[in-house]
């Protein structure tokens, strides 16, 4: 028997996914949305519950209205892998779920009240105290619904299908409320902790961005870009910043630093974000700002002349951003940087998370 008070001992390494471009058919996948949220393993014992994070942190503090649901919704014993998702009637809320991880506990407890989060099991590790992380991923799948068929919000069971045709259509049609793709599990597969044992599978989309500034790479300031900030105009001309790409080698990295220089020369008399360059990094929205979740990062950035235009690949958009940093694939010289608009985006009709989480154990 273990001494400690949980199934298994924590921290587990969560088990991971490849990226793949298109769903794998065939070898009994079971497919699952995928949620753009926090990992999270919950460890459940006769009177304390344990919520692991990916980087195997606990995550009790910030989410004490999951704790207490949890503890009091799961069976002892078990041990549940899954998503942490705050959910709003426009989509997944990213930016929401970040403003809980908060120094403050009374912070916290006003955002648990007013952003509630929800729990989207999507493994089971262990129940009735026996660890079950060599069972087949099907079998593990019939055991989550068995032990969550009687929960109620905020936990939900993730839905599933093995067809195919569906887990394309959920592709398309979740992305709206903020899903972030499709993961195909091997059903014979056992939970094989740090492991890419799993396929994720995103939507690829490219867009032209204007190129308005860059930083320095952290091991050769003065001599290598580390990432170039991108920028999109509205409907009313204005330049937004949408995110950054940063995929270059170190050979690339000191080509740009010399290519990009002409274009530093009194780059800030008419530049749109001149005041956010003034400000001294107090503005944490702007592209030199300081957030909580910068760690102590220098964003600090160096403007550029409006001039340059790359394309860049995205998989989805968080509001008017881009969701994670965008992979560089080409310079425009054809195309002016007034031409790169919002417009020029596919636009995702939302889909109502409530649907999605209504879908749970109807394809099974």
């Amino acid at each position: 028997m273990p001494i400690h008070p949980f199934a298994i001992a924590p921290p587990i390494e969560p088990m991971l996914a490849k990226p793949a471009t298109e769903l794998p058919t065939g070898g009994g996948f079971l497919y699952e949305p995928k949620w753009d949220g926090f990992r999270a393993i919950v460890f459940c014992g006769a009177r304390d519950l344990y919520i692991q994070s990916r980087d195997l942190r606990p995550l009790d503090r910030y989410f004490p209205e999951l704790h207490d649901a949890l503890l009091a919704g799961l069976p002892e014993g078990s041990v549940v892998d899954g998503e942490i998702v705050i959910a709003t009637p426009r989509g997944l809320d990213f930016d929401a779920l970040q403003m809980r991880l908060h120094p403050a506990a009374s912070r916290v407890a006003k955002l648990a009240q007013s952003t509630p989060a929800a729990f989207v099991a999507f493994d089971l590790l262990a129940a009735d105290g026996r660890d079950l992380r060599d069972v087949a991923q099907s079998e593990r799948r019939v055991g989550l619904e068995r032990l969550l068929a009687n929960t109620r919000p905020p936990i939900h069971v993730t839905p599933m299908t093995r067809d195919p045709v569906q887990a394309s259509e959920w592709l398309s049609r979740f992305e709206g409320a903020g899903l972030d793709g499709v993961i195909a599990k091997p059903g014979d597969g056992a939970y094989q902790p740090g492991k890419r044992a799993m396929i994720k599978v995103k939507h690829s989309r490219t867009a032209d961005c204007v190129v308005a500034g860059f930083r320095w790479h952290k091991a050769g300031k003065g001599e290598r870009v580390g990432s170039l900030l991108l920028g999109l105009y509205d409907a009313a001309r204005r330049l937004h910043h949408v995110g950054v790409t940063s995929s270059f080698t170190m050979a690339v990295r000191r080509q740009l630093a010399e290519e990009l220089a002409p274009l530093r020369t009194r780059a800030l008399d008419d530049h749109p974000w001149r005041e956010w360059a003034e400000a001294d990094g107090d503005m944490t929205r702007m592209p030199g700002g300081q957030s909580r979740w910068s760690a102590g990062k220098d964003l600090s950035w160096e403007p550029l002349r409006i001039e340059r235009v790359c394309e860049v690949k995205y998989d989805h958009m968080q509001g008017p951003r881009f969701r994670h940093a965008a992979i560089f694939r080409r310079w425009r010289p054809d195309k002016r940087p007034i031409d790169c608009g919002y417009d020029q985006l596919e636009i995702t009709t939302p889909y109502e998370l409530e649907k999605v989480f209504g879908a749970a154990g109807r394809d099974r």
